[in-house]
């Protein structure tokens, strides 16, 4: 799989492979104004999360993509986690 669109980025659902806890499926991307890929957004566990950053959502960064398969994205988050209204 060597390129793939939004759309299918979307569907598959994002898993941290620390605690093997699904983050849901994607919901926004960041680029660089050049075109990179910066990261992306998840909805993570709201409970979790929002106690910790106070904020919902949480920002992936792209070098933590572990595996893109088939059915789901793999990440590699060791208490990485950016809230979202930061980025």
């Amino acid at each position: 799989m060597s390129e793939l669109t939004f759309c299918e980025l979307k569907e598959k659902e994002v898993i941290n492979i620390v605690d093997g806890k699904k983050l849901g499926r994607m919901l926004d991307i960041s680029f660089t104004t050049s075109g990179h890929v910066v990261g992306f957004v998840v909805p993570g566990d709201r409970k979790f999360f929002k106690n910790i950053t106070g904020a919902e959502s949480i920002f992936v960064p792209w070098k933590c993509v572990v595996k893109i398969g088939e059915d789901a994205i793999l990440v590699e988050l060791n208490g990485e986690i950016v809230p979202r209204d930061v980025c």
